[in-house]
């Protein structure tokens, strides 16, 4: 009776030993087809500015060091170019000269010269009028035979060339009465102009050897320090606006489901002790052709594509900084 008893039991256990094995295997069976839900995470990201020259310079001194709050218009960088300041030395002289130019011919003659242009007119013309007595003189003893004919040409000749020379400095001396003609005038006008505007060329150049911050923002990365040379257009440093900051998702189309422009997320924010945080998805677009997930069965799935999914927070938040991750629980 006993031995029955104890079959009995042993059969028993079996079967609960069986039942259990059962029991684990269809519990990880459903555990396998039915995976828990992992939460949708993101990463801040905010906007950067590059701070970089528009000329080639030295860089003389960096006011400034990573992590540090700068307020708009901050002397970030000050640069050094002894090419700039022999530029801006040449400029200023050819200004100098392309105004005193444009004074000298708008101002006209100097009194000085008018007074002698007249008197050489005044001579001329004495000079051509006892040239025209002469002439008429020995003209009229010409005729009666008492002079030669050669002496004749000679004195019509002289007074000729008296004439004209006398004409000639007339024009001269009614020449700097008047002055520059107009056009000579526009021209040194226009000279003056186009050497300030080289001038204003140079300036700016001088200008951006100072390099300030376009707004308030935090040092973010230096690439250069002082000592070394900025090439044109290198980015010295990087300054990151903490007031413009979003959450990246990289979403699989097969989890779109109330992914849209405008959308609210609500997660939280581990690096802030799990801070709920409300956000709005403003922005939806395609990640390249690498992001591109495979279907597990090519006869019947299709290419599941990742879509860069970027949200804002509703409202300030306080201490969020870029990298810190966002959780947006499953949906």
């Amino acid at each position: 009776m006993t031995t029955n008893r104890n079959g009995t039991a042993a059969r028993a256990a079996r079967a609960l030993i069986l039942l259990g094995v059962l029991l684990f295997i269809g519990w990880g069976l459903w555990l396998a087809y039915h995976p828990a839900a992992v939460p949708l995470q993101g990463q801040v990201e905010a906007r950067t500015i590059n701070i970089a020259p528009k000329i080639s310079a030295r860089i003389a001194t960096l006011t400034v060091r990573e992590g540090q709050a700068v307020p708009a218009g901050a002397v970030l960088v000050t640069l050094d170019s002894p090419e700039v300041r022999a530029r801006l030395a040449q400029a200023g002289a050819a200004q100098d000269a392309a105004d005193a130019k444009r004074d000298l011919v708008e101002g006209g003659a100097r009194d000085e010269d008018v007074r002698v242009a007249k008197a050489m007119s005044d001579k001329a013309a004495a000079a051509a009028d006892l040239a025209d007595k002469t002439y008429r003189r020995l003209n009229a003893l010409y005729k009666e035979g008492l002079v030669s004919l050669q002496r004749n040409d000679e004195a019509q000749t002289n007074y000729e060339v008296a004439l004209e020379t006398a004409l000639a400095a007339k024009a001269q001396y009614d020449a700097a009465r008047s002055g520059a003609r107009p056009q000579e005038r526009l021209a040194a006008g226009a000279v003056a102009r186009q050497a300030a505007g080289g001038v204003a060329e140079v300036d700016a150049a001088a200008i951006d050897l100072i390099l300030k911050s376009p707004l308030a923002a935090e040092v973010d990365k230096v690439v250069l320090h002082p000592g070394e040379l900025a090439s044109a257009g290198f980015p010295i440093l990087t300054l990151v606006d903490m007031t413009d900051v979003w959450v990246v998702f990289n979403i699989r189309e097969d989890d779109f489901a109330g992914i849209k422009i405008g959308a609210p997320l609500d997660g939280t924010v581990p690096a802030l002790g799990n801070k709920p945080v409300r956000f709005v998805i403003d922005t939806i677009s395609p990640r390249g052709d690498y992001a591109t997930w495979r279907a597990t069965r090519q006869s019947s799935g299709y290419d599941v594509r990742t879509f860069e999914v970027r949200a804002r927070p509703q409202a300030p938040v306080e201490g969020l900084r870029p990298g810190m991750s966002v959780l947006v629980a499953p949906r």
